[in-house]
């Protein structure tokens, strides 16, 4: 049985009387631990496919099965719930809080869930151990982007959800960033998805789902996906 399972997903956005059909009977599925890239241009369908799967969205039609529970018939309580203990966001853009300090911005997940690991600890492991105690104006876009996955990683979750994670990043930190979370999957075997136009990320995932207006053009599994430090960027 598949973790992640998507089935003739469609999820469809009203406008007025307009209607933009976002994702079109959509088939997917995705193992436990795996490194999945999801790739296509902009407006393809794969932030809302990101949505879909992190509960922030309800499908229009079609089922989402999660480690064999059917997501898709979720009230809001219970997809708070589902995001709460399954769930660790990765955005492009680090969404800290200026106020706090990088240990104090991870350590708010306590507060979410329960079981959190922790914070320092989880700082550390991403190799930010010494700049615990700074504020994110004082941290460089990257380190900013370590807070972020360690604030995703303290949760403890089954899957890591990643948006365009490297899209405000120059190629060398990138590389940082997603080796990373590579690492992540490999070593620590949470399931790990990103969102990316980037095509040459495709030889570093286990798995790569190709999206075109609204549609899964190509599903490629490889083999032999080599260290994201080996990508020719």
């Amino acid at each position: 049985m598949s973790f992640i399972e998507f089935s003739e997903v469609t999820k469809e956005y009203k406008m007025g009387e307009a209607k933009q059909l976002a994702v079109d009977k959509i088939n997917f599925s995705i193992g436990e631990g795996e490194f999945v890239v999801i790739l296509g241009p902009s407006g393809a369908g794969k932030s809302t496919v990101l949505n879909l799967l992190g509960g922030m969205d309800f499908v229009t039609s079609g089922k989402i099965m999660i480690n064999g529970k059917n997501i898709t018939n979720y009230k809001d309580d219970e997809l708070t719930d589902y995001r709460a203990a399954n769930i660790g966001f990765v955005f492009q853009f680090y969404n800290l809080i200026p106020t706090l300090t990088a240990l104090e911005n991870v350590a708010l997940t306590k507060e979410i869930v329960k079981g959190a690991l922790n914070a320092s600890e989880v700082l550390s492991s991403v190799g930010l151990g010494e700049h615990q105690n700074k504020f994110p104006t004082q941290l460089s876009g990257g380190e900013q982007q370590r807070v972020s996955i360690a604030r995703a990683i303290c949760k403890n979750p089954t899957m890591l959800l990643c948006d365009e994670p490297t899209g405000a990043l120059d190629s060398e930190t990138g590389v940082v960033i997603l080796s990373l979370l590579q690492k992540l999957s490999r070593e620590y075997h949470k399931t790990v998805i990103i969102v990316s136009h980037n095509a040459v990320l495709a030889e570093a995932a286990d798995k790569v789902i190709r999206i075109k207006n609204g549609k899964i053009t190509e599903i490629i599994i490889n083999e032999t996906p080599i260290d994201v430090s080996e990508v020719s960027w």
